[in-house]
């Protein structure tokens, strides 16, 4: 008979299997199978076989990571290699209140805020959440006023568990009987027995480095249907328990990232004298909420679990590679949104025996240096001697366009609607994974098929973008400057005349003022014949389309790496300030595909895309011959220093001493700054 595909898990090509091969016997040469009663029962052979195959195609996927698809499976696989997944996690916020006992009859000395619940939040959705504490929190009172000032309260619902341990159950096990549990939260506390008023509070482990027979830990494992289990010592690695030894577990339960961004908070918690444990229910002051919600984060998804399991295993707790230091740092700081790392012989010149990274928390731009710090300590459990962690500040490269829309006048109520819907998937497109992450890339191609899909009355779109970088000022003080893109530069402007009869530079900034030079400068730029690389120029406007030279050589410029340095400077204010005084400064890349290089973070910076709806007069039927098409460059504009320049401020500013930029040429008095070593050096 012929081969039989014993790998088919067809119905009916196993039914046909099974045909074929009861018609390859003799004694069922001629026989009618499909109108016998025999069909019945080759059906039930072929059903079963195919159950049978289907079970056991299905158990072979579950034995590895890669192909196993139910998350309980996963989650065994990932622990046997020694991978925790992550939980999900409480929202945080900061809170303050008082109380004010003027009124009370008894005055109490401390006030006590019991641990649970202790604010809910207004409708916020279609939800409301629950925010508490895992520890009381005692103050004094002053002057009749308790002030309970910059707390920190967890989004979830406090509850308990209680076990205890029985000899005669050799399988016992500590489960908790909820899902979506903030694992950091879990707080365990020991007792000899149930009636004992003796306490000890057991501590969660991760490992058993530095663990003895004495340590009194805990190991907390996920389970099916996203429960977690407790695990304690057996006298060997861990303090073992014994009969009758009581477990107390209080823990929250959580609704991970749906509870980040409540701001308004009303009391709803429980406070006592701390003397008589008398219950307080007057003089409770509003809630002010300092910081609204944030940090929340789902359980780990299946996905994520088996993208790190296999990488953290692979580094075997110890961070050597640039890679390894990737997948530890969410490790140890579990708010990490995406996070950087490369090697200092990366760099130019290199600096060995260094590592760099990049951290983009999960809410906020930047790390505190107490975060840094803590970081680098929990680091240093897993790096190899010899080599240091640096963490850099978040450096994004923002990217702004200029999008003008054509579109048919048939198919669209208005130019406005056009705007809104191709604006809401921009913004749509702005806020998705692909560019929110380090080593995130801006794909051009489908930036314009958003735009052109965003609408059927769309014919077309002609865009033109621009990478941007901000340089936060040290003011007042003599400063270098280094200001990386990651990309390369187009060069419009080679330094020999203007382009359509437009002066522009390959780099413009926003203004400010430096020490030596009356009124508001810009940066430009010049390129040497090697248009590779070039100086950067102090400028001064006389109109907006005029401007001169007022310090020469200020800094270079190299258009092939996108990176500007500027010799010592003195900033004495800017034009733009944002928590900082800050500096913009903008180029043309070289290519529109843009990418995020070691420890630039790209974004699309939405508040800087201009969109413009243009009627299409051809495809609308109004100008067939195209005689009045409205064009529109495909290259950036020639204007001369970003942002709008306010002719009365021209106007106030010292007379210029130079002739205007016009040509190659000009007769400024330039005052070259000498290079200080004594300068700080800022890296952007």
């Amino acid at each position: 008979m012929a081969l039989v595909n014993f790998a088919n898990l067809d119905f009916d090509q196993i039914k046909q299997s099974i045909t074929d091969y009861l018609r390859s016997n003799s004694n069922f040469t001629d026989y009618d199978f499909e109108g016998s009663n025999l069909s019945t029962i080759i059906d039930a052979l072929a059903y079963n076989t195919y159950i049978t195959s289907y079970n056991a195609n299905m158990v072979s996927n579950e034995v590895f990571i890669d192909s196993a698809t139910l998350r309980e499976n996963v989650v065994s696989l990932a622990r046997n290699i020694g991978y925790t997944p992550r939980s999900s996690k409480s929202a945080r916020a900061n809170i303050s209140f008082i109380v004010n006992t003027a009124n009370y009859s008894v005055k109490p000395q401390t006030i006590t805020l019991n641990k649970g619940i202790v604010a809910t939040s207004q409708s916020f959705g279609t939800e409301s959440y629950t925010f508490s504490i895992m520890e009381d929190i005692t103050v004094p009172v002053v002057d009749d006023i308790a002030t309970f000032s910059n707390i920190d309260v967890y989004e979830g619902t406090y509850v308990t568990a209680e076990f205890t341990y029985n000899t005669f159950d050799p399988n016992q096990r500590y489960i908790l009987p909820n899902s979506n549990i903030d694992v950091s939260t879990i707080n365990v506390m020991w007792k000899p027995s149930q009636l004992s008023s003796v306490k000890r509070r057991y501590r969660r482990s991760d490992s058993l480095f530095e663990v003895t027979s004495e340590s009194p830990v805990y190991w907390v494992h996920e389970i099916e249907d996203e429960r977690y289990e407790l695990i304690f010592g057996d006298g060997i690695f861990g303090l073992a328990l014994q009969e009758p030894n009581f477990i107390e577990v209080a823990y929250l339960v959580n609704n991970g990232s749906n509870a980040n961004g409540v701001s308004d908070l009303s009391f709803n918690g429980k406070l006592t004298t701390s003397r008589d444990n008398v219950a307080i229910n007057a003089g409770i002051s509003r809630i002010t909420v300092n910081t609204p919600s944030f940090a929340g984060g789902d359980i780990e998804s299946v996905e994520s679990i088996k993208k790190y399991a296999t990488q953290t295993y692979a580094s075997q707790n110890r961070a050597v590679t640039s890679t390894d230091y990737e997948y530890i740092i969410p490790k140890v700081y579990p708010e990490t949104e995406s996070v950087s790392v490369f090697g200092g012989e990366e760099l130019n010149p290199p600096q060995f025996g260094k590592v760099f990274a990049s951290i983009k928390p999960i809410n906020g731009a930047y790390l505190s240096n107490l975060v840094k710090d803590n970081i680098k300590r929990e680091i240093k459990k897993y790096s190899v001697g010899g080599i240091d962690l640096e963490i850099t500040d978040l450096k994004y490269l923002y990217i702004e366009a200029l999008v003008n829309v054509y579109y048919n006048t048939n198919d669209a109520n208005s130019g406005d609607q056009v705007r809104t819907i191709v604006s809401n998937n921009i913004e749509r497109y702005a806020d998705s994974t692909e560019l929110n992450k380090f080593g995130a890339r801006f794909k051009y191609s489908k930036f314009l098929n958003i735009i052109d899909s965003s609408n059927s009355a769309i014919t077309s779109n002609i865009t033109t973008i621009q990478m941007r970088r901000d340089l936060r000022a040290a003011l007042n003080a003599f400063a270098e400057y280094e200001i990386c893109f990651g990309n390369r530069f187009h060069i419009v402007n080679h330094g020999h005349g203007t382009h359509g009869g437009k002066i522009g530079y390959n780099i413009k900034s926003s203004g400010f003022q430096v020490s030596g030079v009356a009124g508001t400068v810009y940066l430009a730029d010049a390129a040497d014949n090697s248009l590779e690389t070039g100086t950067i120029n102090l400028i001064r406007l006389n109109s907006p389309t005029e401007a001169v030279i007022v310090r020469r050589n200020i800094g270079t410029i190299d258009y092939m790496k996108g990176e500007i340095k500027l010799n010592p400077i003195n900033i004495l204010s800017t034009s733009i300030n944002r928590q900082f005084p800050l500096i913009e400064i903008s180029a043309v890349p070289y290519s529109n595909d843009i990418i995020g290089l070691q420890d630039l973070y790209i974004q699309l910076d939405t508040n800087n895309v201009t969109i413009n709806s243009v009627n299409d007069r051809i495809s609308s039927g109004y100008d067939i011959s195209g005689s009045d098409y409205i064009v529109s460059s495909s290259f950036a504009n020639g204007s001369l220093v970003r942002g709008t320049v306010d002719s009365r401020v021209i106007a106030t500013q010292t007379p210029r001493t130079s002739s205007p930029v016009t040509a190659t040429t000009s007769t400024t008095t330039t005052t070259t700054t000498t290079r200080s070593t004594s300068s700080p050096t800022y890296s952007y």
